[in-house]
């Protein structure tokens, strides 16, 4: 076996394990599928997380996650699926950074390490082993790789920046409530 069969074995191996994961997480939040809320359970967990309006937020994460995590299975299109998972993760690693790095503490080890995964699959391509491959990489130019990561990047800071003015207003909120009343 060549090196660069082993590599294209591994970078296949590395592209099912992480798009399945993906793309069951995402069916969770899009079909209820998986013990998942589906979207209006989605949409009602998003809004107390700050992501509003939730239903929209719901919907571009279970697709950033079930078709991202479809497409880097498949291997096709890695830089917009690389792009769109990684964007989605940055989303969910806000989430969680407050609670720290490790995941058994709530932290934001699980999806940076599936978006940072997602966003090297990207980056590399798919590998000999993939529809990319098969259709001579008509959805994998160049070209495509800063376009896709830059378009989810942006996209990523104005959910979270979205996400942040959200929360802070709800601070503001619940203080004003707190408040005693001058009388």
């Amino acid at each position: 076996m060549t090196c660069h069969s082993r590599n294209d074995l591994g970078l296949l191996a590395l592209r099912l394990g992480t798009g399945a994961v993906l793309a069951a997480h995402g069916t969770q939040k899009l079909f209820g599928w998986f013990g998942g809320g589906g979207i209006d359970g989605t949409a009602q967990a998003f809004e107390a997380m700050g992501f509003r309006p939730g239903r929209p937020c719901a919907i571009a994460s279970g697709l950033a996650e079930a078709g991202g995590g479809a497409l880097l299975a498949l291997g096709l299109a890695a830089p917009a699926a690389g792009a769109a998972v990684a964007g989605g993760m940055a989303g969910a690693t806000s989430v969680h950074a407050p609670n720290g790095f490790f995941a058994q503490s709530g932290g934001f080890e699980y999806p940076a390490v599936l978006g940072w995964t997602a966003a090297c699959i990207g980056l590399m391509g798919a590998g000999r082993y993939s529809l990319d491959r098969v259709t001579c990489h008509a959805l994998d130019r160049p070209w495509m790789i800063p376009v896709a990561f830059a378009t989810s990047a942006a996209a990523a800071i104005v959910v979270i920046k979205r996400r942040a003015e959200a929360l802070a207003a709800d601070q503001r909120g619940n203080a004003a409530d707190a408040a005693p009343a001058e009388g």
